[in-house]
């Protein structure tokens, strides 16, 4: 049985996603669908990236990866379908893809080119399911495309090191659930920059001194309990290797999270400046 993986765009009050697993369905039975989200805002590309790059380890080998976001064929934007450390994907060329492509090789690519062999009427999701079937039974990749070797990149997915080194400027790619924020600084890059000295992470009017190995370091229970650091903002890498910005505790749906607290949004600036 092969995984077939869905990450979209496409909200859960529609029809939408449920009529794409029927299609996965109807042409492979067997297969065994896990949603990673339909939550993704609208047209985000780099927030697309920074989910499957989070989430993509969890799988084995084998898996194939369904990316429905910002998927429509055109001029500009082909249909591509990539063999990465094991696993497959499969989207519109948008630059999706480039946060993997930073870490490892792809193995193989391909310029998707069965778009004519379908109904005239087949939409992205349409060729995306025939194409991530295709894969799931052990097609090989050569059948439904041309090999190519470059895809196009979002240079704004990587954080900018200044000239002497003594800095790191990224800025946020992601608001989750809690509220928490995640930047585009990841822990290789302070490691291989910051090579051990002192430093602060600076956003807005904030400036952290350190970075905690998880949230529930802020607690020193010698002096306080811990309902004294709830709603106390702390920087962490988390679990996919980036910087975040946190409140520790704080729920944002009755007193706020990260985001809103410290007027944290999408796209500002967040830098680690080395002392």
């Amino acid at each position: 049985m092969s995984i077939i993986t869905l990450t979209t765009d496409f909200g859960c009050k529609d029809h939408f996603v449920g009529a794409l697993k029927g299609k996965i369905y109807s042409e492979y039975p067997d297969a065994k669908i896990v949603d990673i989200s339909h939550e993704i805002d609208l047209f985000n590309v780099s927030e697309t990236s920074y989910i499957i790059g989070a989430s993509y380890s969890s799988f084995p080998k084998g898996t194939v990866h369904i990316i429905g976001v910002d998927s429509e064929l055109h001029q500009e934007t082909q249909h591509i379908a990539m063999q990465w450390n094991d696993q497959y994907f499969i989207c519109a060329d948008n630059g999706i893809l480039s946060m993997l492509t930073q870490k490892i090789i792809p193995q193989k690519i391909v310029s998707i080119n069965i778009h004519d062999r379908l109904a005239i009427n087949a939409t992205a999701m349409d060729v995306f399911v025939t194409v991530a079937c295709h894969i799931a039974r052990g097609g090989l990749l050569n059948v439904i495309g041309k090999e190519i070797t470059k895809i196009k990149e979002v240079t704004e997915l990587q954080a900018v090191v200044s000239q002497d080194s003594s800095s790191i400027k990224g800025y946020a790619i992601y608001i989750d659930h809690f509220g928490n924020v995640v930047t585009n600084i990841s822990r290789q890059l302070f490691t291989e920059i910051g090579k051990g000295r002192k430093y602060e992470v600076s956003f807005k009017n904030y400036k952290l001194k350190t970075i905690l190995p998880n949230y529930s370091s802020i607690i020193n229970f010698e002096q306080n309990s811990m309902k004294f650091y709830e709603g106390k903002e702390l920087a962490i890498f988390n679990e996919a290797g980036f910087l975040e910005i946190a409140m520790y505790r704080s729920n944002p749906n009755s007193v706020g999270g990260a985001s809103s607290l410290l007027g944290l949004k999408y796209r500002d600036f967040v830098s680690i400046n080395f002392i």
